[in-house]
């Protein structure tokens, strides 16, 4: 007597005849199930079958455009790299467009990390965000309503963050082991990446919040300004920058440092680019650069090649720790694909990637301090102790 089949084993053989008479069906030959393509290479035949399968027995309406983007999104998903993703032809529209500098959205600067969290590295003054009192280190969770995963690209979040100006957008965010939800206004906010002003003593402050093209006409000018002003020592502070454009930070740094190597990147084939500082421009008087845990990318080419030469003082907490770097190409169709293409180093070869830069002068800020949206300098414990640094300097 013959044994039974059991019900696993007839469903998976329902399962293969359906599928066998889906292709004969729509007159795919058989012999396209052999898969000659190396391991790992996108069977084509096999998402045919998947579409098929949908067509005729998914149990709703479907959107194929949709369902076309998120098979690329997926792919590029699979790469288990947060900072490389496929961008819709919308998507890279609106990332472009808040590229210009002038945005509206809820003035608060997001950084992912490496696990793929994003969260709040700062907020800017007077916008919904400093209202709200989010505080560096939330973790977004959640954009109306839509839970986040840890593959989100960050492009991609800001951009649904921001929006037309006056519309609300509901926003959650944990903070410890508690998440608090904000409905928060849209405003027009205008990106000043560089703040600066004359402290006591004639030591210059310079804070850079980020690095994009406007930054390097910024900070020469907060530099001639101070200098005009009599500056004699300067502070640098870094500290929750989460970087920005690498071009950026290499012309900032050419203003800083002497001629040389600011940094270079190296791709998977071994093959070198060098970034060098090339103008006669340097800072001439001492100076100390404020890092932190937020401090990344851009800001740690700059640090990094600051300390390479000694030519300044770091001061707070080990970096970030963000040594690669990213391209966007424009796929011909709108949308664009933004890879992960290389590696960088600093100028004595070192690459900090998951690992930071560790300070010269290694300094927490203040436990009370860490719960504070806005912190004023004369109690900031990590600026104080780099001006002490700056003065002990020679000129």
């Amino acid at each position: 007597m013959k044994k039974k089949k059991n019900v696993r084993n007839i469903v998976k053989d329902a399962i293969i005849v359906i599928l066998v008479l889906i292709c004969v069906g729509e007159g795919v030959l058989l012999k396209s199930f052999v898969f000659n393509g190396k391991p790992g290479t996108v069977n084509s035949f096999k998402l045919q079958i998947i579409q098929k399968a949908i067509d005729q027995y998914y149990l709703y309406d479907v959107d194929e455009e949709k369902l076309t983007e998120y098979a690329y999104k997926g792919y590029v998903a699979g790469l288990g790299d947060p900072y490389s993703t496929y961008y819709t032809k919308e998507e890279y529209q609106k990332i472009r467009e808040e590229d210009k500098g002038v945005f509206s959205g809820i003035g608060a600067v997001l950084q992912q990390d490496s696990d793929g969290n994003i969260s709040v590295v700062r907020t800017m003054k007077g916008s919904p965000a400093e209202e709200a009192k989010l505080h560096p280190g939330d973790i977004l969770v959640k954009v109306d309503g839509q839970k986040l995963t840890k593959k989100e690209d960050i492009s991609t979040v800001v951009s649904k963050v921001k929006g037309k100006e006056g519309t609300t957008v509901k926003l959650a965010f944990m903070r410890g082991k508690k998440v608090k939800e904000y409905t928060l206004t849209r405003r027009q906010i205008e990106s000043s990446t560089v703040e600066y002003e004359m402290l006591d003593d004639k030591v210059g402050y310079i804070r850079i919040t980020e690095f994009d093209e406007i930054t390097v006409t910024q900070f020469s000018k907060a530099v001639d300004e101070l200098k005009a002003e009599g500056m004699e020592r300067m502070i640098l502070d870094l500290r929750n920058n989460p970087g920005g454009l690498l071009l950026s930070a290499v012309s900032i740094a050419d203003k800083i440092l002497p001629k040389g190597l600011v940094v270079y990147t190296q791709d998977k084939y071994g093959k070198k680019e060098e970034f060098n500082a090339s103008s006669d421009d340097e800072l001439g008087v001492p100076l100390a650069v404020l890092v932190n845990a937020r401090t990344g990318s851009a800001s740690e080419v700059l640090s990094g090649a600051i300390q390479d030469y000694g030519y300044g003082t770091l001061v707070g907490e080990t970096t970030f720790g963000k040594g690669i770097v990213q391209t966007t190409m424009n796929l011909g169709d709108g949308s664009a694909l933004k890879l992960t293409i290389t590696d960088y180093y600093t100028p004595k070869g070192r690459n900090i990637h998951d690992k930071g830069i560790k300070p010269d002068v290694e300094i927490e800020l203040d436990e009370n301090l860490l719960k504070k949206v806005t912190i004023e300098k004369n109690e900031d414990n990590q600026l104080k102790k780099a001006i002490k640094i700056v003065k002990d300097l020679k000129k």
